[in-house]
């Protein structure tokens, strides 16, 4: 369905191009959900919008392929996107408050999906609006087309977001947090929803999240991002019995969980990801890292095979290189 291919995407400033998300490679299948994950500043969000060709000055997307459908996205004029984008591609943004136009009643806006992808005359979009408000479970849809985004709850104003991202029954949706700043109740509703919907539609799913909790129980495969770069990626499975990367074995620690013993602390990842145009050389994680040794702060690692389609970015893969470590005097 998606094949990205070592994209580049980068930010002029005034020191220098700075990337935001550097050589990332990854596949979505045709109706599964792939997890991307990782903490704020990892490079997700710049990744989405990279995919939909929505990246502003002064970022600009470098080098590589977006191959969608056999379609290389980034060879196609800015006519020819528009096209793509909503009708076979649609993103869910984080945030529906600034998503969502203030001034246009929620069935205009979700109307205008159909109308300019020409799936609906002005005459019957309308109605097309209240049964999509209806699939996502909006109360008294007709009604609620009418109200204004600031009349309705958050939790409504994400549904409704979703309800623009289906309009055109698109193959596949870019979910960015799709639960950013909804309580637990509502979150586990959004997720629900996202899950109904992806299998009546039969959508491809990329999931965007900081939260393991939400991938562990929403996606097939997982690919962990940081600094820009994705450090591991697998299935689900693989990657939470069996995390072949500090960083990603860093993250599962600091979830609550059953297996903690009670009153017990979580354990943090120590330091912060860094900041746009100041990344560590080598390993972007070697500051933070508790394993690290002498390659790491000097080049940055290669994709090593850990398991069954299960990668993993980290020099303790490299047997040839622990050793030669090991044996230097302290």
């Amino acid at each position: 369905m998606l094949e990205v291919s070592r994209l580049t995407t980068v930010f002029d400033l005034a020191s220098g191009s700075a990337p935001a998300v550097d050589d990332v490679s990854f596949t979505v299948k045709a109706g599964e959900t792939l997890g991307l994950v990782g903490e704020s500043g990892s490079g997700k969000s710049v990744t989405a919008l990279s995919i939909m060709r929505l990246v502003q000055p002064p970022g600009r997307i470098a080098r590589g392929t977006i191959t969608f459908k056999g379609r290389d996205l980034l060879a196609l004029d800015e006519s020819q996107m528009r096209e793509v984008r909503g009708a076979q591609i649609s993103l869910i943004f984080q945030e529906p408050m600034t998503a969502l136009n203030p001034v246009f009643t929620i069935g205009d806006q979700v109307a205008e999906a159909l109308l300019v992808h020409r799936r609906a005359t002005r005459r019957d979009a309308q109605a097309q609006v209240v049964d999509l408000l209806g699939k996502v479970k909006i109360p008294d849809p007709a009604a609620r087309a009418r109200d204004y985004p600031h009349q309705l709850s958050g939790g409504m104003r994400q549904r409704v977001l979703i309800a623009m991202a289906i309009a055109c029954k698109p193959s596949l949706d870019i979910a960015d947090e799709p639960t950013t700043a909804l309580d637990v109740t509502i979150q586990a509703q959004i997720l629900d929803l996202l899950r109904e919907m992806k299998s009546a539609l039969d959508l491809s799913l990329l999931l965007i999240t900081h939260d393991l909790g939400v991938i562990a129980e929403t996606a097939d495969r997982v690919a962990v991002m940081y600094a820009g770069r994705i450090v591991e990626h697998g299935a689900v499975r693989d990657i939470f019995r069996n995390p072949q990367h500090p960083y990603t074995r860093g993250l599962l620690a600091s979830m609550p969980g059953a297996s903690r013993a009670r009153g017990q602390r979580l354990r943090a990842i120590d330091g912060a990801v860094p900041v746009l145009g100041a990344f560590p050389s080598g390993c972007a994680f070697h500051p933070r890292c508790p394993d690290r040794f002498d390659p790491c702060p000097t080049t940055p690692p290669p994709e090593y095979a850990v398991g069954a389609a299960h990668g993993a970015r980290c020099y303790l893969h490299d047997a040839e290189k622990v050793s030669s470590s090991a044996s230097r005097p302290s």
